[in-house]
């Protein structure tokens, strides 16, 4: 315990400085606000789904609605329910398991409806790809409107597939 401590204060605070604010990217910000507001009627309503994932993935979508992306400054919220939900986010190989209600919660989503599947493992199977246990990718089981790839990608690709398929 002690090595750890002394490590501690000899070491010290190992912090990155907080990113300052382009005030450039305000104008930005707010076209994508009234794109929203516009598209959806208020705010956008994501509902996330894992569909057998590693978690890899999950942790960076956390990381989306962390106060360094501020997701929801956007306008775009994440909900309990996919009856709330303009868009699914679907994480993982679909494992046989969760086909059913993959399947259950895309039918529950109200039209219009988005799909954005995350991650390598959702694109293409990743390195689970199909077998008895796993369907492989979301496409094979519901229509996927846009793929982000990565293992796992990074907050910024996750943001830039969600206003994607926004725009579309």
């Amino acid at each position: 315990m002690y090595q750890i401590l002394k490590q501690i204060i000899k070491t010290g605070i190992k912090t990155e400085t907080p990113p300052q604010a382009d005030e450039a990217m305000r104008p930005v910000e707010q076209r994508l606000q009234q794109s929203i507001l516009d598209a959806f009627g208020g705010a956008l309503a994501i509902r996330m789904v894992d569909a057998g994932s590693c978690n890899g993935c999950e942790l960076e979508i956390h990381a989306v609605n962390n106060a360094y992306y501020n997701i929801e400054g956007l306008g775009i919220k994440f909900v309990a329910s996919p009856r709330h939900a303009d868009l699914l986010l679907v994480t993982g190989p679909v494992s046989r398991h969760m086909e059913i209600a993959l399947k259950r919660t895309y039918d529950a989503t109200p039209e219009p409806k988005l799909v954005v599947a995350i991650g390598d493992c959702a694109c293409d199977g990743g390195i689970f790809g199909e077998s008895y246990a796993s369907c492989g990718k979301i496409s094979n089981v519901i229509p996927v409107d846009v793929v982000v790839q990565g293992c796992p990608p990074t907050p910024v690709a996750i943001l830039q597939g969600i206003l994607t398929a926004i725009s579309k």
